[in-house]
């Protein structure tokens, strides 16, 4: 069981930045390569005002860096064992959610 407060406040950043689609898929598109805000905008099919409101959420909440590139700013995963935590979230959610659904989402809107 998690006991010191810092861990707790990481997980709790970490599952508030998951809670967003936009962020989950920034995420996602950053563990297989860093890249360009304008990239991203455009892989993601959001403004570029949208999406620098969600890395400087991301960032905020220490899950990702920005590295200078000349007169350009790339986005990175602030470390390579985040991209790890999120395929083995990922891995571990798809297999518990097959062919199940919460029974109380309208009543309790959990899921």
């Amino acid at each position: 069981m998690l006991t010191l407060a810092t861990d707790l406040d990481a997980l709790t950043r970490f599952g508030r930045a998951l809670a967003d689609p936009i962020r989950c898929r920034l995420l996602l598109a950053l563990r297989e390569a860093p890249a360009y805000p304008s990239d991203l905008a455009d892989t993601l099919g959001i403004s570029r005002t949208r999406l620098s409101n969600h890395l400087a959420c991301l960032r905020d909440c220490g899950l990702v860096v920005t590295v200078p590139d000349g007169r350009r700013t790339r986005y990175e995963l602030a470390d390579p064992r985040l991209g790890h935590a999120l395929d083995d979230l990922r891995n571990a959610v798809v297999a518990v959610a097959t062919d199940r659904t919460c029974v109380n989402a309208d009543d309790k809107g959990c899921c």
